[in-house]
């Protein structure tokens, strides 16, 4: 290192030395000279210049440790963009795994739900079927037959006409043939009403002659109550001047109605003239049943 006597080195401002700064007052002056700085970068503050103070200006003399030199200071950090670190990329793909996952659980408690719902409305078809005598769709998946259900028999007569009658009302077969009765009792040449309701009452009589002798033909149902004297014409037919000449002849005779019977009702069928009737039990009958 050089030692400068007396004067500063050109451009360089002496600077006096403070007592007790690196020599004792018997030493000579010191001299002082500049220590080299880095450019001015263009982002950063400018610093002042730092002086180094030589401490050797006698020659022989030790040399004290040179001050330490400040840091500079760090660079401006960058403010761009950087990409995401391994960890952000982490927790965001752990994100997505949950919102994945979550929904998956809402769609499988949505799946039982609704199957929930859908046992619970088979449940109430079953007892609906039950309460209404159905076969459930079980039965008929599996082939199984339903039990035949005991109803009662639908009341209802159909009776015959029987030959030889001498007097009215007419009187019926109920049992031979064709002849039928269910829920109805066959009494006194009459049907016989158990249980008050509507009934359709039906009559068929055919009137035949060997000769037209001009009489009026009547057909006449009736009934007859305990409670109420005398009878009650519920239909009737009558027929005048259906012949001529003499020779044969034949005329059918329909009533058919529908009426609103009590208990204890009794029907009967009536005629004009028993010998011009037909009971052949196709052309002939007598009968009702319950709606």
């Amino acid at each position: 290192m050089q030692q400068h006597q007396g004067r500063a080195a050109p451009g360089v401002r002496a600077v006096p030395s403070p007592a007790g700064f690196g020599h004792r007052k018997d030493e000579p002056s010191r001299h002082v000279r500049p220590l080299p700085l880095p450019p001015v970068q263009q982002n950063l503050n400018y610093y002042p210049q730092i002086f180094w103070v030589d401490g050797c200006a006698d020659a022989g003399a030790p040399c004290p440790p040179a001050p330490p030199v400040a840091p500079f200071p760090p660079p401006v950090p960058d403010r761009r963009r950087k990409p995401r670190s391994r960890g952000e990329r982490r927790s965001v793909g752990s994100l997505v795994m949950f919102l994945l996952i979550l929904v998956a659980f809402t769609g499988v408690g949505l799946s039982i739900f609704k199957i929930f719902h859908l046992e619970k409305e088979v449940d109430e078809l079953r007892e609906s079927a039950s309460a209404e005598h159905i076969p459930p769709a079980s039965q008929k998946l599996t082939g199984q037959k339903e039990q035949p259900l005991r109803k009662e028999p639908r009341k209802a007569a159909h009776l015959t006409g029987t030959p030889s009658q001498q007097d009215l009302p007419l009187e019926w077969e109920p049992i031979s043939g064709h002849a039928y009765v269910g829920g109805i009792q066959y009494q006194e040449r009459g049907l016989l009403i158990s249980e008050p309701g509507l009934y359709f009452v039906y009559s068929k009589v055919l009137f035949r002659g060997s000769a037209c002798d001009s009489q009026l033909l009547s057909h006449v149902v009736y009934k007859r109550n305990p409670a109420s004297p005398g009878s009650l014409v519920l239909m009737e037919d009558t027929a005048a001047h259906f012949c001529t000449g003499q020779r044969a002849w034949a005329r059918n005779s329909y009533l058919g109605a529908l009426f609103k019977l009590r208990k204890m009702d009794s029907l009967h069928v009536n005629v004009s003239k028993i010998a011009l009737v037909s009971f052949e039990e196709s052309k002939t009958f007598f009968g009702l049943f319950k709606l």
